[in-house]
């Protein structure tokens, strides 16, 4: 009986220090043990699985590993809940979220999915809910489980992509008083000295490499640590390496074996306001078209928000029509906005643009027609390069004017379909033997062989050109025997065409001005003696860059120019005495903050991370390293600038070059990559800025694409869930 007793209490012990592991556990480990996760030497992933769910299973967790952070953060922005952790100030962000989708409308999509995206949606959710499992010491903000229906609110690559150009405060002015007449028309001014958004892609044929290969440059100017570096491959045909948007399940920009994709914020017309005509019954509301009366459809929601200590919440009644929902009003007009909202199918492209073979191939897909708002530089390794000027193009009538809101009551202003990827704004091989898109006009794109404004309808684009198109044609036009290390040469070009007309301006009005002003000779000498390129030693670029700045915030200019034709005219027609007033402004700014005007941009430009926060905060007595790059508002391919608000003296870079890659196609690829400060998001892991030092000198590593040179370099290897 003793013996028994204590066989019982001993088992009694056991379940207690083994609990029974749950069936969902189990097939979390089960999935686990068909992924392998290769860390290099700096920590990049190389995610080995038998099907693609598996390697997207633990692509997810691979990037949990190293910024669930930021995982987490994209998600609780992009399903409208942004609220319950930021409070009522971001209440409207998530009203703008399911103006477009709803919960309910967001898990129908995941149901009618096809089985294969549906196998790839429950990899992102198992991935990264396995994570939390195996790291209870992670105490998410908000989001404990993950659904596999979340990616269909970020289908397409960009965090923000269409819908957060889609003002909050007008949905704000219009929702907060509902069923508001009277909602203020306000346009969010943005600050001029923010580093603009955008990105460079170069395609380049083998008729100007050594190799005779093509060749790309990825060049994406987003908010630094805005993705990771990753390497994810299948047994079912998948090997991808390139840049992933935290949270995301494909890599968007990047190549494989046969071929390399790039993309460039587009600026083709995608987004139109459609103005209401709304008439109140005593059953809702309907809107005038044709000659029907149409109901408006209306979705009642409950959003919670953070409130002190607690949660409260405030219900919403959302209004939509066939254009879209309704996000704001004019005078007394409800007005709806229309966009791209196809999200199966923009997971589908997204995901399917990973695994092509060859240009035949990837214009198949691209005529998915979903990749909204980007444009695609292209280079493969049969010699193909290529460049898609937008994607989605909806078609319209021409002889309305889509640029202002037009009239919804009348038929004739809908949307009428998709325009085919043949009719879009495309360029293929041309005899040049480059492309070039710098988020500038597309009709500059391939030099003599460009497109012809005049062969497409006037919304498929801007025809406007930037300081990073002319800098990049100048160079492209001169390209040859281009090698991996000359196309990186060429990316991080120090000349900024911006100064080439406003700088000899200056010195003009110095040389015509009298009497002198002697307090202004040594700086005009500096700035005689510059060729214009940037530099960590140069103090002209110091006096440069702040001319600018103040010329173009505070300088008096004719109405109706660019940021582009206002430089010009600093230049070549602003008053003499203005120009020379300018430049006292930025000796007086730079000896207040620096004590001198005689100094080096390094001391002035630099990189600064503390911490893993999301939103950084810059302390000029904390340690940083001197950057020799510029702002691309200047015309610098190699982009660096500051977003931040901060009160700083210094510039800390927040935005511009992050990822970089340069890719070289042929029997075999090769690459070389960078990316700003490191993999992790974790102070306390040494690749958080292990390439810190690298960016500021332009130190690219060899990307390792093939399963020997993984090994090679391997410095961690394990399955999801071990330590």
């Amino acid at each position: 009986m003793k013996k028994i007793s204590i066989l019982l209490l001993f088992l009694v012990i056991s379940c207690k220090q083994s609990p029974k592991v749950s069936e969902e556990v189990q097939r979390w480990q089960k999935q686990a043990s068909n992924v392998e996760i290769i860390r290099d030497s700096f920590g990049v992933p190389h995610i080995y699985g038998k099907t693609d769910a598996d390697a997207v299973f633990g692509l997810l967790y691979a990037q949990c590993e190293d910024d669930f952070n930021r995982v987490e953060q994209n998600y609780i922005w992009a399903i409208g809940r942004l609220a319950e952790v930021e409070g009522q100030k971001a209440l409207y962000s998530d009203v703008r979220a399911k103006l477009y989708m709803t919960k309910e409308e967001a898990i129908a999509n995941y149901e009618k999915s096809p089985q294969w995206l549906k196998k790839l949606c429950n990899a992102f959710a198992d991935g990264i809910n396995y994570y939390l499992h195996t790291h209870p010491e992670v105490k998410p903000r908000l989001l404990t489980r993950f659904e596999p229906w979340m990616p269909m609110y970020f289908s397409e690559g960009s965090i923000g992509g269409d819908i957060e150009g889609i003002s909050t405060r007008k949905i704000e002015a219009f929702y907060s008083k509902q069923p508001s007449t009277t909602a203020l028309n306000t346009i969010e001014n943005s600050f001029l000295e923010k580093e603009p958004a955008g990105s460079n892609g170069f395609a380049i044929s083998g008729k100007l490499t050594k190799s005779g290969n093509a060749m790309l440059l990825i060049n994406p100017h987003t908010s630094f640590f805005f993705r990771g570096e990753v390497h994810v491959v299948s047994e079912e045909g998948l090997n991808a390496y390139g840049a992933v948007t935290w949270g995301q399940f494909f890599v968007y920009q990047g190549f494989n074996e046969k071929t390399g994709w790039m993309h460039t914020s587009t600026y083709t017309d995608i987004k139109d306001e459609f103005i209401e005509d709304i008439t109140k019954t005593a059953d809702g509301y309907t809107y005038k078209y044709g000659e029907e009366q149409r109901p408006v459809k209306e979705l009642e929601i409950t959003l919670k928000y953070k409130n002190g200590d607690s949660l409260s919440e405030k219900k919403f009644t959302l209004f939509r029509t066939h254009h879209g929902p309704i996000t704001h009003a004019i005078d007394s007009n409800w007005v709806a906005t229309a966009i791209m909202w196809n999200p199966i199918k923009a997971l589908e492209q997204s995901f399917t643009r990973t695994k092509l073979n060859g240009h035949k191939q990837f214009r198949e897909m691209m005529n998915m027609r979903t990749n909204s708002s980007n444009n695609t530089v292209y280079a493969d390794a049969e010699g193909n390069i290529a460049y898609y000027h937008g994607n989605f193009i909806p078609k319209r009538n021409t002889k309305f004017d889509y640029t202002t809101p037009v009239d919804g009551s009348n038929p004739e202003t809908d949307w009428n379909g998709l325009h085919t990827v043949d009719e879009n704004i495309t360029v293929i091989n041309p005899e040049v033997g480059w492309i070039q898109n710098c988020n500038s006009t597309p009709f500059t794109s391939a030099g003599e062989n460009s497109p012809k404004a005049e062969d497409y309808p006037y919304y498929m684009s801007r025809n406007l050109e930037n300081f990073r198109g002319v800098h990049a044609i100048r160079l492209l036009e001169k390209a040859n025997d281009l090698t991996l290390d000359g196309l990186i040469a060429m990316a991080y070009d120090p000349y900024l065409p911006a100064f080439e007309v406003s700088i000899p301006g200056l010195l003009n009005a110095y040389d015509n001005s009298f009497p002198k002003d002697l307090k202004l000779k040594e700086p005009i000498n500096v700035l005689q003696k510059w060729n214009f390129a940037v530099s960590k030693e140069s103090v002209a670029m110091s006096l440069a860059h702040f001319y600018l700045q103040f010329y173009l915030r505070e300088g008096n200019f004719p109405n109706g120019l660019n940021e582009m034709e206002k430089v010009n005219y600093i230049g070549t027609k602003s008053p003499l005495a203005e120009r020379l007033e300018m430049l006292r402004k930025s000796i007086t700014h730079l000896t207040n903050d620096f004590g001198t005007w005689n100094t080096p941009w390094g001391e002035i430009n630099r990189y600064q991370r503390l911490n893993g926060d999301i939103e950084q905060k810059f302390d000029d007595d904390k340690p940083s390293i001197a950057v020799g790059l510029a702002t691309s508002r200047w015309g610098a391919l190699a982009a660096f600038g500051m977003r931040s608000k901060q009160k700083t003296k210094r510039i800390y870079g927040t935005r511009g070059n992050s990822f970089v890659a340069v890719v070289e196609f042929g029997d075999k690829v090769k690459a070389k990559t960078l990316l700003a400060g490191g993999q992790s998001g974790d102070p306390n892991s040494p690749h958080f800025d292990d390439q810190a030092q690298r960016y500021a000198d332009v130190e690219f590593k060899d990307a390792l694409y093939y399963r020997e040179d993984v090994e090679t370099n391997a410095n961690k290897k394990y399955h999801p869930g071990e330590k």
